[in-house]
């Protein structure tokens, strides 16, 4: 028997979160320190966003923060798989690692197993949502670990934004661009790529944003749709989210069930609100069971 555990870059909603140990993020304003998800909820966090008119600063789980989710499930004589955001965008699954190097001579006879996620947001949701399939269809750890290695190799996210004055405070772009993108109109098209972000396009106007990202998506997964799990998540924009999701299941003939996620302080930090996401993956089950 095994445990599943997640950073809050997951992005779970507050119904999944529930039967999850979801380790949080710190978000600090001023000098309050705060736990995501515990001493803040997502919508007071983007509210203060929008109404101070501040930048907070956001930082990830300490190992102690791992240690003290970990401990318990160890003692229970149960082992551990844990998901984090990407390691090129935080430092939570360093300290996953060194919260297991900890806890590995203390309970040598268990297995802490770290995923780097190399996504974040939907894109950590849908890959997390798997790994809970595959372990309630009595799937063994090593299976799900090889299993879930090969699904984040599928797994796409895009996204667009309101505006880049928030990439602009996290350092993410200069001052000359987001100065020159608000007075064109400019949205931002970007992707992760390899557990980074990056630029695709900058289109003028939000409709073009959302009409190019409909149709690239839906070029892609037009042959796909059976095997594939799809993710859509927003700032603040539950409206349009919405409309996204309706628009591409008429397009594709088919079912979103994923709940649209709010997006979380992790990324959302440098989306600011108004930011829109899409993400997809392959299913598990497209997959050969391999590990016995």
């Amino acid at each position: 028997m095994f445990q599943v555990i997640s950073d809050s870059g997951c992005d779970f909603t507050k119904e999944e979160a529930r039967n999850m140990d979801i380790i949080p993020f710190y978000i600090s304003f001023d000098q309050d320190n705060l736990k995501e998800g515990i001493d803040i909820s997502k919508e007071d966090y983007f509210k203060r966003l929008v109404t101070e008119k501040t930048f907070p600063k956001t930082s990830q789980p300490s190992p102690q923060d791992y240690i003290d989710i970990y401990t318990p499930h160890l003692e229970a004589g149960k082992d551990i798989l844990s998901l984090t955001i990407s390691s090129k965008l935080s430092g939570s699954y360093n300290s996953a690692v060194l919260a297991a190097r900890m806890l590995n001579e203390q309970y040598p006879n268990r297995t802490i197993a770290i995923i780097d996620s190399l996504n974040a947001s939907v894109g950590q949701g849908l890959i997390l949502r798997e790994i809970l399939k595959m372990k309630n269809a009595g799937y063994s750890l090593q299976e799900t670990v090889q299993t879930a290695e090969k699904i984040l190799k599928t797994t796409r996210v895009y996204f667009t934004l309101d505006s880049l004055e928030y990439l602009k405070r996290g350092g993410r772009i200069g001052t000359t661009t987001a100065f020159v993108g608000g007075i064109l109109g400019l949205r931002p098209i970007l992707h992760l790529e390899e557990g980074q972000v990056s630029q695709l396009d900058n289109v003028r106007g939000k409709k073009n944003a959302l009409k190019l990202i409909e149709e690239a998506i839906i070029d892609a997964l037009k042959d796909e749709t059976e095997n594939i799990s799809i993710g859509i998540g927003h700032i603040l924009r539950a409206e349009d989210a919405g409309d996204f999701k309706t628009n591409t299941e008429t397009a594709l003939g088919i079912k979103i069930t994923n709940p649209i996620t709010e997006v979380g302080a992790a990324i959302g930090a440098h989306a600011g609100p108004g930011a829109l996401a899409f993400s997809y993956c392959k299913k598990y089950d497209s997959f050969k069971r391999g590990v016995a």
